[in-house]
């Protein structure tokens, strides 16, 4: 990581903390972004579009991220999705592509709130709850990953505003290989804390990559 070290040299990490957590939440702000930017090769159709109790995918889960009361509701993709309601903010990824990395520093570049909060809109079994659990969790200068034994879960998680720079840094200098070692690499810099999630709420957290795992879900929620 060399050359990225190079690239941060001379700044200085920096994370505040409030005396108590009634200043803390009074310091924090949040702006929601919906992730839609996967090629869905292995469902064979966009993601997106896929019916969840009577209602596309995408609906199911703006509804959810509009729950929890954001500042700004934003959608993150290649391009603007043509169900996109007007009044909601597509973010298009920067060049050059690195994934969802990718997407994920064009969200931290447009927030103008104190944290963001990433949703994937494969995760039809998320829900309001762990996401407002996420948001007490966090604090000003720092966010919260999720994690399941050793992996972590960076497309459902909240990221401070500070760390936008790194996210640019990161796309500049291409050292990280997925935005897994991106949030660990901002964990060590205290950006991000991670949070173990207990073994009965790992359902949250499955994604639907296949038709396989489609019915599944929709039998799950029935």
């Amino acid at each position: 990581m060399e050359s990225f070290a190079r690239v941060l040299k001379g700044r200085i990490f920096l994370s505040v903390f409030p005396e108590n957590a009634a200043a803390g939440n009074e310091q924090k702000t949040l702006t929601t972004v919906l992730f839609v930017g996967g090629l869905s090769r292995r469902m064979g159709s966009d993601k997106a579009t896929l019916q969840f109790d009577g209602e596309p995918l995408w609906a199911r889960q703006l509804r959810l991220l509009r729950e929890l009361k954001p500042d700004t509701l934003l959608v993150s993709a290649r391009a603007r999705p043509p169900w996109c309601p007007e009044e909601i903010e597509a973010v298009i990824d920067e060049p050059p592509s690195r994934g969802p990395l990718s997407g994920l520093a064009a969200a931290l570049r447009r927030v103008q709130t104190s944290h963001l909060l990433v949703l994937a809109v494969d995760m039809p079994r998320m829900a309001a709850a762990p996401l407002r659990q996420l948001w007490s969790q966090s604090e000003p200068g720092c966010g919260v990953v999720p994690s399941r034994e050793d992996l972590l879960e960076p497309l459902c998680a909240i990221y401070p505003a500070e760390a936008a720079s790194d996210a640019a840094a990161a796309i500049a200098c291409g050292e990280f290989d997925s935005l897994q070692s991106f949030v660990r690499w901002l964990a060590r810099k205290n950006r991000m804390r991670i949070q173990s999630v207990d073994e009965s709420e790992w359902h949250f957290f499955q994604n639907v990559n296949t038709p396989h795992d489609y019915e599944t879900s929709r039998s799950a929620l029935l």
